[in-house]
């Protein structure tokens, strides 16, 4: 039987809804045999997710979720897995990344002002479990509070996607930060649902290329926003690149994510995934 293994989830350390080890016990009443906790641009939450997972016998692993800006103002999220939550480098590297949400977060405010959706920065702390990590998801959730429309999706599609009236750019770590940083703390690189970005097949080739010259080793051939053709697509991806596999829900919360904590398929037999390292 392969390994129920979920590798991609957060916690209301980032932008989910439950804590570090509610996370936890959904994962292990859903049968997920490994787990990781990969919030974004923090480790705050990892202690607290390792004692519930060490209590109820579930396999562990130190993860994170980092920002990066990529080619032409593309967001991209780079996954570190296994790493050391203690190293000086990715702590220093994810601290310079939270330093710029508040100021981000401003602007988005001013900028939902101008189309009548008011008091946007106090709404969206109020769904912050830290400051230094407000994000789009909160002020999504702010919006649909305030019945503008019916669920967080729609309010990406209609304010904060690129394009949109409440999105503001952002300059994030480069490709080489985040890998550096990941790999330097011991961990392995992972592209996070690569089906999600806006790429050219050419711009695609070319991040995956450079993912891997610098030290980048996996991709999510199965995430909770990527359907079957994707989890196809990526496999042909990881094959072509020498990538590990990996398998991730992007879970945040109930009732608010594609798919629920260890629910996802099972990898092609033929892929190496990146869990093989940790049993």
């Amino acid at each position: 039987m392969p390994l129920n293994a979920d590798l991609h989830c957060h916690s209301i350390v980032s932008d989910g809804l439950l804590p570090p080890a509610e996370v936890v016990r959904r994962a292990h009443a859903n049968g997920v045999e490994m787990l990781a906790l990969t919030d974004h641009d923090e480790t705050g939450g990892l202690a607290e997710a390792r004692a519930e997972a060490d209590t109820l016998g579930l396999r562990f692993i130190d993860g994170v979720e980092i920002s990066i800006s990529w080619g032409d103002d593309q967001t991209v999220h780079i996954v570190g897995l296994g790493v050391d939550p203690a190293n000086a480098g990715l702590l220093a590297g994810l601290h310079h990344i939270r330093s710029g949400r508040d100021s981000r977060a401003a602007r988005m405010a001013a900028e939902l002002e101008k189309v009548g959706i008011h008091d946007a920065y106090e709404g969206a702390l109020k769904y912050v479990g830290n400051p230094a990590l407000i994000s789009r998801a909160h002020f999504a959730r702010f919006i649909v509070e305030k019945g503008h429309t019916k669920d967080v999706k729609s309010v990406f599609d209609h304010w904060l996607a690129k394009g949109k009236p409440g999105y503001v750019e952002h300059a994030w770590a480069t490709l080489s930060d985040a890998v550096g940083w990941i790999v330097g703390a011991g961990g392995t690189a992972v592209v996070a649902h690569p089906a999600r970005y806006r790429l050219s097949r050419a711009e695609r080739d070319q991040m995956f290329a450079e993912f891997k010259a610098l030290g980048g080793e996996g991709v999510e051939v199965l995430s909770g926003s990527q359907n079957a053709d994707d989890a196809a697509e990526y496999a042909r991806v990881a094959r072509h690149y020498g990538f590990v596999a990996s398998r991730g829900s992007d879970f945040h919360g109930p009732g608010e994510s594609w798919i629920d904590l260890g629910k996802l398929p099972n990898l092609p037999d033929d892929l190496t995934p990146v869990w093989a390292r940790w049993v």
